[in-house]
């Protein structure tokens, strides 16, 4: 019998193959949804790149990779970064560490030669977005003059947020939670390496992480859950051997519809039953890819 991180990660990577043509922002499937379409093609990307580490790639993102060394050699792609000024520069370092292996690089130069140098310092950014800034573009191999990491995560939100006191409501809020879970992310690399963090940060952050994941079981915010249980993850923790990871997988499990997608960030803004193709893809892409990835992460061996 599969574990429940087993049926999730095939149910999701099942939808999201049969639904791949609304991540290519020209398909006439992306056409119908409102969803931002350069930010869905750059996520699917960062699937692909995370699982492509793995020691078993899923056969199933053949697609899925295919569109993705397609999409980063057009230059329809990175004009609709355009699109979205605020997270322009953002993207196109996004779009230039993401690059699949051995396609034509023109787009990718293209892009990082139009990046705003200012974008690439500590000039008005918070430690998080430094913390982001680092990341992309050490992976994209782009000269910049942010800090070390090691100076960065000491007031990174895992070791800076201080979370509300029991009965004040939710231990962080929701922009604080998912600043968390990416900072994590990018200071282990998802998971490759460990996240440099001491004793006492360690435990703080792991302690956020879990305070926050109790109330989104509690709550029902799917899309934050699957997100802290790779955070514990990456953290060094083991997920599935505490109770409120386990109880994440469980309700995710119990969420996962017969396609294999999670139908919404949450169970407040799930996909109502009359939505057309277009709106549920909107609705549930990115919780059912978080889903994938974490369930490929936390299930595949830790890298030695």
């Amino acid at each position: 019998m599969s574990s429940p991180l087993e049926r999730l990660s095939g149910g999701a990577l099942r939808w999201l193959d049969a639904n791949v043509e609304f991540f290519d922002p020209f398909s006439a499937g992306a056409r119908s949804s409102t969803h931002g379409k350069a930010k869905a093609a750059l996520e699917l990307a960062l699937l692909c790149h995370c699982a492509s580490r793995l020691p078993d790639p899923p056969d199933v993102l053949g697609g899925a990779t295919a569109l993705v060394r397609k999409l980063w050699q057009d230059p329809g792609l990175p004009r609709l970064f355009e699109a979205t000024p605020r997270y322009a520069s953002t993207y196109g370092l996004i779009f230039a560490a993401l690059a699949p292996d051995g396609i034509d690089g023109t787009q990718v130069r293209a892009t990082l030669d139009r990046l705003d140098p200012g974008f690439l310092t500590p000039r008005d950014k918070s430690p998080y977005q430094r913390v982001e800034v680092r990341y992309y573009a050490d992976k994209a191999g782009v000269r910049h003059g942010v800090e070390p990491m090691a100076e960065l995560l000491p007031l990174s939100p895992l070791v800076a947020l201080r979370a509300a006191e029991p009965g004040e409501g939710s231990p962080l809020t929701v922009p604080q939670a998912y600043a968390l879970t990416h900072t994590g992310f990018y200071a282990s690399d998802f998971g490759r390496s460990a996240p440099g963090l001491g004793g006492g940060a360690l435990a703080h952050a792991r302690d956020l992480v879990r305070r926050m994941l109790l109330h989104c079981v509690e709550h029902d915010l799917w899309d934050l859950a699957v997100e802290l249980v790779l955070t514990q993850f990456v953290l060094g923790g083991e997920p599935l051997d505490t109770p409120e990871g386990a109880a994440a997988v469980e309700c995710l499990v119990g969420v996962q519809r017969p396609d294999g997608a999670i139908p919404g960030r949450s169970a407040a803004l799930r996909a109502p039953a009359s939505a057309t193709d277009g709106e549920f893809f909107r609705k549930a892409y990115h919780t059912t890819l978080v889903t994938a990835l974490t369930a490929l992460i936390v299930s595949s061996p830790r890298p030695s």
